[in-house]
């Protein structure tokens, strides 16, 4: 898939400017109290972005070299990576590994567990995985959670969005795993 990093942006800040909130991914992450972060797929860098805001230390990552050049001119001082997440190594870990955006559904069907090994191995003992993905595509719950499991991660809540309403079934899940 192709995309174009500004016309992607101009979509998020087009919805900002009606005065919706675009930050409830972050909002999540920070519930956390993380000093740390990658955002892995992290298109244009509107999570990242605002989690530096906060102060927190972030690093992006992407495999869509216009959405990272989006991200770039965005914020120069994120360190930001062109990179695959299937099999990533950056060599180093995270309070919180994040993954906005259906960023599980964007990966090559049968490359799912290597894309949440990939995730997964970034994040600290006691750390948090955090991703939200629809779910009418073809990768379940189920096989995301064993994934987690396989990469060492504990299913620790799901919700139904990103400002933590219940998950009760339905389209769409944010599901939050830690490490031991």
């Amino acid at each position: 898939m192709t995309w174009n990093g500004d016309e992607y942006q101009a979509r998020f800040d087009r919805i900002a400017a009606t005065g919706e909130d675009v930050h409830g991914e972050a909002a999540l992450v920070r519930s956390f109290g993380p000093a740390t972060v990658l955002d892995a797929g992290c298109g244009t860098g509107r999570v990242a972005i605002e989690l530096a805001r906060h102060g927190i230390a972030v690093v992006g990552v992407d495999a869509d070299e216009s959405m990272l050049a989006t991200a770039r001119r965005r914020a120069p001082d994120i360190r930001w990576y062109h990179r695959d997440l299937v099999g990533l190594d950056l060599g180093e870990s995270f309070d919180v590994v994040v993954m906005a955006g259906n960023v599980p559904l964007f990966t090559p069907p049968g490359t799912e567990a290597g894309l949440v090994a990939g995730a997964a191995g970034h994040v600290r003992p006691a750390g948090h995985l955090v991703a939200g993905f629809s779910l009418d595509r073809d990768y379940p719950l189920d096989d995301y959670d064993a994934h987690c499991r396989a990469a060492g991660l504990t299913l620790e809540a799901r919700y139904a969005t990103w400002s933590r309403e219940p998950y009760t079934g339905g389209q769409y899940a944010v599901s939050v795993h830690r490490r031991g």
